[in-house]
């Protein structure tokens, strides 16, 4: 049986002994990540303030916590959208989901943004976490990620995905 051993606001531990071992699991919210796509092509991705990483900066896609009371996964990216870049979609398409079982846990949403249009609202995080919006054409995204411009993270997969759909070799 799972033992709850810390419960944060963002993250959950488990422990079970399953046989002789003692296994480790941790719980991380679902989110959604968006890649907006201008109408030249262009892949639009954030550099952001982050105060609780080294380096207190990181260019990513944008992307926030699934808050399923704010609606469904698709309704919370164009939401994060509005909040982080100001643009709204005319059209979003589910690229790919992502879940993670075992020692991580969660679900990761990862959405094309098409028929882009100035809709800011509000950003609970603060206006000030988004240092800057840069547009990558499919080459120099990948580019970015094989110098290391942009860091490895679960994020990455999503962009891989992204360049195949859009006819990048990779």
């Amino acid at each position: 049986m799972e033992k709850e051993i810390y419960k944060g606001n963002i993250l959950r531990l488990t422990e079970e002994r399953i046989e002789s071992t003692v296994w480790e699991r941790v719980y991380l919210p679902s989110g959604v990540i968006i890649f907006p796509i201008t109408n030249e092509g262009k892949i639009i991705l954030i550099k952001e303030r982050r105060p609780h990483e080294s380096p207190q900066m990181r260019i990513k896609p944008i992307s926030g916590i699934l808050e399923s009371e704010k609606g469904t996964p698709l309704e919370n990216a164009q939401r994060e959208m509005q909040e982080e870049i100001g643009l709204r979609a005319e059209r979003m398409e589910l690229l790919w989901t992502l879940t993670s079982t075992g020692t991580v846990n969660n679900t990761q949403y990862f959405f094309t943004a098409h028929g882009l249009s100035i809709s800011k609202i509000p950003n609970p995080d603060g206006e000030d976490i988004v240092l800057e919006i840069i547009e990558y054409d499919p080459q120099e995204l990948l580019s970015a990620i094989l110098e290391d411009k942009i860091k490895w993270s679960m994020s990455t997969l999503g962009i891989f995905r992204l360049l195949k759909s859009l006819g990048l070799s990779i």
